[in-house]
């Protein structure tokens, strides 16, 4: 992933030097923060490819621009309400956007339509030019009409475009918003997996700047040298030049007080050109080291100046447990002197010398390793965290039919009870399939597939790999009530009161849900008032009910 980082970064900052950036116009970003944004695309959770992608994008966004940043579903889990601007669009907001990101929960539902409205009115889309882009994994769940909005806003404002990125959505799901931004002449981008996340966002966060007028022919100019700037880098002192195109250079105009001015260019391997006459900071880098100087260039002069960045090379290679693969899925955080990055999988970076602090991540498992690194020096090390796998799949019964749907979720929290009788939870997923890399210990998969909720023990071993079955001990229940104002399932043992625990409510006249095995009661709502029917209903473990309640 760090190469992929690094070309995107590569991209955008060439794009900023050819006459792209940011649009104009203020720009709104809504994160979907729902609690499916906690499913895996190869491995990787989707809330920390849309964090990384964020943070890789807006690391080239100019400094003038104003971008903001909203999410929703992020505070409270079944709220159409939780929906947020964490940051009103302002120049140099990439870094507070970053942070949102990086410290939001994922739990909610969807109000997309809700979402992009509020943020079209913070633009002030009736008044001035307006952007926003929507980043999605899921499909309105709070009955609103993306399609309908489009439309209004579109005929209301005064420029307004909504682009819709659909993040790991099918071809029939992204259908269903496309008419979001079709309907304002913004664009729909599917995006599969993280690379293409990137690339949607590089598409619809940045765009084209109006054209210039055309400049005057300059005049002649004295002939120059070739060039009159050629700088070389090299890690450590006295060591050799580095020469396979690993490295950057940065070039800005000096301001009067010395801080950095405008960005000259930025170039990648051997540099050679020319600079006008004038003061310069001029940065030599490679990944993460980097070595500043101020440069005065005057006219007819040559300059080569030696940037030393003192820095090392770490190269991790981590695994699951003593003796397996490198593991694609680990998360490998480097701290180093005045900074930290992060890469995945076989990770390599190049940092400035001295105490590096490493933690490698797999899953809920994490290893951490001091290492001390000396200019020009290369370490190479294999970092183990002990870990085993497990792949949690649910059925309805004990080898019966599996519960093959995208909305079975599955929680994984200690077994050890803590003195409150809560436990600690470790990690979510959602849908069959769903994989855990873990510490040794004793576990509980919490199951939850609609109605039917089920706790399964299990334990852990470094280097397991396990497949767990969950029998649910639940059957289907399909519910009809012709003309109904809601449809309420109620347990059918009342309690010391008189009054049955309500299991679940769905308000129109048809509902079907997975559900426990045992009795209960479906009550038809014919208003919100009362108006009450009621019918006892026995479920069955591995079968389907049908009831009409009229």
């Amino acid at each position: 992933m760090a190469g992929l980082i690094r070309s995107v970064a590569a991209a955008l900052l060439l794009l900023s030097m050819t006459g792209f950036g940011f649009a104009a116009n203020k720009v709104i970003i809504i994160l979907d923060a729902s609690g499916s944004m906690w499913a895996q695309i190869d491995g990787k959770p989707k809330l920390e490819i849309a964090r990384e992608s964020l943070r890789t994008v807006l690391q080239s966004v100019p400094a003038d621009d104003e971008i903001g940043f909203m999410a929703y579903g992020h505070r409270t889990k079944g709220s159409c309400d939780d929906i947020e601007l964490i940051v009103p669009p302002q120049a140099g907001s990439a870094s507070a956007i970053s942070s949102a990101a990086d410290s939001m929960k994922f739990l909610g539902k969807t109000p997309l339509t809700a979402a992009v409205k509020q943020a079209a009115e913070a633009l002030k889309y009736t008044e001035d030019k307006a952007t926003v882009v929507l980043i999605t994994d899921g499909l309105e769940t709070c009955g609103g009409d993306p399609c309908a909005l489009g439309k209004e806003l579109k005929e209301s404002g005064v420029d307004f475009t909504a682009d819709v990125v659909g993040f790991g959505l099918t071809a029939d799901e992204g259908k269903q918003i496309a008419c979001l931004a079709e309907n304002t002449g913004g664009k729909y981008i599917q995006a599969s997996d993280e690379k293409a996340l990137q690339e949607a966002l590089v598409e619809t966060v940045t765009a084209p700047a109006p054209t210039p007028a055309p400049s005057p022919a300059p005049a002649p100019e004295p002939a120059k040298p070739e060039f009159n700037f050629t700088p070389s880098v090299v890690m450590a002192e006295g060591g050799p030049e580095i020469s396979d195109n690993s490295n950057a250079w940065e070039i800005y105009k000096a301001n009067a007080d010395g801080s950095r001015g405008d960005q000259v260019m930025t170039e990648y391997g051997e540099l050679k050109t020319n600079l006008e006459p004038g003061d310069y900071i001029v940065v030599g880098r490679v990944d993460e080291a980097r070595s500043e100087q101020k440069i005065k260039i005057e006219a007819g002069k040559t300059y080569s100046p030696l940037f030393t960045l003192n820095a090392g090379t770490l190269v991790i290679h981590p695994h699951a447990s003593q003796g397996s693969e490198i593991s694609g899925e680990a998360r490998v955080d480097f701290a180093y002197p005045g900074g930290s990055t992060t890469h995945y999988g076989d990770a390599k970076a190049t940092v400035p010398a001295g105490e590096q602090k490493v933690k490698v991540q797999i899953g809920a498992g994490t290893a951490t390793e001091t290492v001390r690194l000396a200019a020009g020096q290369t370490v190479e090390k294999d970092i183990v965290v002990g870990v085993g796998h497990a792949v949690l799949n649910a059925y309805y019964t004990a080898g019966g039919d599996k519960a093959d749907n995208s909305g079975i979720g599955f929680e994984v929290v200690k077994a050890k009870k803590k003195i409150d009788g809560s436990r600690e939870s470790v990690e979510h997923s959602y849908g069959p399939d769903s994989k855990f890399w873990l510490p040794p210990d004793d576990y509980v998969a919490l199951t939850t597939l609609d109605l039917a909720v089920v706790e399964q023990p299990f334990s852990i071993k470094a280097g397991d790999n396990q497949d767990i079955k969950v029998a649910l001990d639940a059957g289907v229940l399909a519910m009809s009530a012709p003309g109904a104002y809601s449809i309420e399932v109620l347990s059918s043992k009342k309690d010391i009161e008189g009054k049955r625990k309500s299991l679940g409510l769905t308000y129109g006249d048809s509902w079907q849900q997975a559900i426990s095995a045992g009795d209960y009661v479906v009550v038809r709502h014919m208003s919100a008032e009362g108006q009450e029917k009621e019918l006892p209903v026995t479920i069955k473990a591995g079968e389907r009910t049908e009831i009409t309640v009229q």
